[in-house]
């Protein structure tokens, strides 16, 4: 499929459709689930997968779709797609449930394995972040809004001893700590802010901080929008030997750990430390 601003037009509406739906749930009481892994679910996140199921089977029919909240095709299905789209209905349940509105839509086109189309909504902030990596156009649109605003990474410097960084507001932990510890070292002004969901990515592609490292388990469908979105912008997100996340390569959905960067010209492996290990 050829990826024209009609198909990113199409995306965003069922996106903010999707949204539209979160935001009716989001503002009364709802109901709280937890899946096998003890991640919450709620009815939010259920009506966004219907309605971005529909919605792309209509305008798409013919592209397969995995999205978290239904049950993955096998990857001896799965292996011989070379387009799919990728859905997360609503990334950062936890952010919705504690009512911070950190929380996302996303869908992503996954083509060849790699993240070329991204649209990431914000039912709370009324934005949606759209990524076109073929043309290279990121942009951020506000409600009404059928422009935007073009996105750029901040670009980094090879000598600048400043750094900043987006980290999770609910996944940490002593690798984590020990890493920035080590990055401090070698960068004496380091910021630090916590951000939700794929959030974290869109800040970075909006030019708002350099960094985002994760050390812990996060799927696919959690950032693939966002990653697009991202390398629009002029960022990426890449695995510890500095190859850019591909998705759909093996049978598990985990990604490995990886560094999400503002700036995929400069540098990164050599000026930061090595990432720990297990």
């Amino acid at each position: 499929m050829r990826v024209d601003q009609t198909t990113v037009d199409r995306v965003v509406t069922i996106v903010e459709a999707a949204g539209a739906a979160i935001m009716e749930i989001y503002d009364v009481d709802f109901a709280v689930e937890y899946k096998d892994d003890s991640s919450p679910l709620t009815q939010a996140d259920l009506a966004a997968h219907k309605i971005i199921v529909a919605g792309l089977e209509a305008a798409f029919p013919s592209i397969p779709i995995l999205s978290e909240e239904a049950a993955p095709a096998p990857f001896s299905e799965r292996s011989q797609w070379s387009q799919y789209w990728l859905v997360d209905p609503l990334d950062g349940t936890k952010e919705f449930v504690n009512r911070n509105g950190e929380f996302t839509v996303n869908i992503a086109l996954i083509e060849n394995n790699e993240a070329v189309l991204g649209v990431v909504g914000v039912p709370v902030q009324k934005q949606t972040y759209t990524g076109d990596v073929t043309s290279g156009i990121a942009r951020v649109l506000h409600e009404g809004d059928t422009i935007g605003r073009d996105l750029l990474g901040k670009p980094r410097a090879a000598n600048d001893v400043s750094i900043s960084i987006v980290a999770s507001r609910n996944h940490g932990g002593e690798r984590l700590e020990s890493y920035l510890d080590a990055v401090g070292k070698r960068f004496p002004e380091l910021s630090r802010n916590a951000v939700g969901s794929s959030l974290k990515l869109c800040t970075l592609a909006a030019g708002g901080a350099d960094l985002y490292p994760r050390l812990g388990p996060t799927s696919e469908w959690d950032i693939a929008a966002a990653h697009a979105v991202l390398r629009a912008a002029g960022g990426d997100v890449v695995t510890p030997d500095g190859e850019t996340m591909r998705y759909n390569t093996k049978e598990s959905v985990l990604n490995p750990d990886f560094l999400a960067v503002a700036d995929r010209r400069f540098n990164w492996m050599d000026a930061l430390p090595q990432f720990p290990v297990d």
